[in-house]
């Protein structure tokens, strides 16, 4: 009986390495980042097809209780009387700063229907959700939080997303860019945060918006969200791939 079972489980498994080998050899990974011509590269795509091919896309994440809620490692925005943080700083999100982000709002445009800007209080209005997850950052370090958002499935169904949609790309005051694809960008725990442990999200966690992508490691979610492009082509806005990093880091 053992025996049949492993038997049983081998042949399942060849079964969905078949089936990825197919969604390879029907053009999807003409769809899938580009690989600049790096044999580590064209690992990640077949790492991204397989887990995209064999993997359930809706499964969520752990998620914790508030006991479980830890200290939360911060990098600001940048000091404008610190030198070496000039690069960082931006002019415009410290005036919105100092007027508590009065005149703040969200931009959302590309292959939407309704193109547009959003208010914080817009945004609310288009739901809520509320998780205690963890934050696995790429340098090592991991924390626990709450997180409390607009789900941005909300925000691109509002916004008209289009059915040739297939990328989301996210930009930042402080100019940091990622993007993530449309299974990630619909997936119920990604969310555009605006709270943060019950409290509203202090500039150094990426005040008055910030991304959370709990499917993937911790670079992925952008903090002082300023623009929403959605895409039918693959960005990488940050160079990731060019750079060496994993475009996708599944979790």
């Amino acid at each position: 009986m053992k025996k049949k079972r492993l038997i049983s489980r081998r042949r399942a498994i060849f079964t969905g390495l078949t089936s990825a080998g197919a969604l390879l050899l029907s053009g999807c990974l003409k769809k899938a980042p580009p690989t600049y011509g790096s044999i580590l590269r064209i690992g990640d795509d077949l790492t991204y097809l397989a887990q995209r091919g064999l993997l359930s896309q809706r499964a969520l994440v752990m998620e914790y209780q508030q006991s479980d809620i830890t200290s939360f490692p911060v990098t600001d925005i940048g000091d404008p009387a610190n030198p070496a943080s000039t690069k960082a700083y931006s002019k415009e999100y410290e005036a919105l700063l100092k007027t508590d982000f009065k005149d703040w709002a969200l931009t959302i445009e590309g292959a939407v229907a309704k193109p547009g800007r959003y208010t914080l209080d817009q945004l609310q209005k288009l739901g809520e959700r509320s998780q205690i997850t963890q934050h696995s950052c790429e340098e090592g370090w991991s924390a626990i939080a709450e997180w409390t958002g607009v789900p941005l499935a909300a925000l691109l169904k509002e916004a008209g997303v289009l059915a040739s949609a297939r990328y989301v790309s996210f930009y930042g005051f402080d100019k940091y860019a990622e993007s993530i694809d449309m299974l990630d960008a619909l997936h119920p725990q990604t969310i555009l945060a605006h709270r943060m442990n019950g409290e509203t999200i202090p500039a150094r966690n990426g005040a008055p918006l910030r991304l959370r992508v709990e499917t993937q490691v911790g670079y992925k979610s952008v903090k002082y969200v300023q623009r929403i492009v959605v895409t039918e082509q693959f960005v990488d806005p940050a160079q990731d791939i060019q750079a060496g990093w994993s475009w996708y880091n599944g979790i």
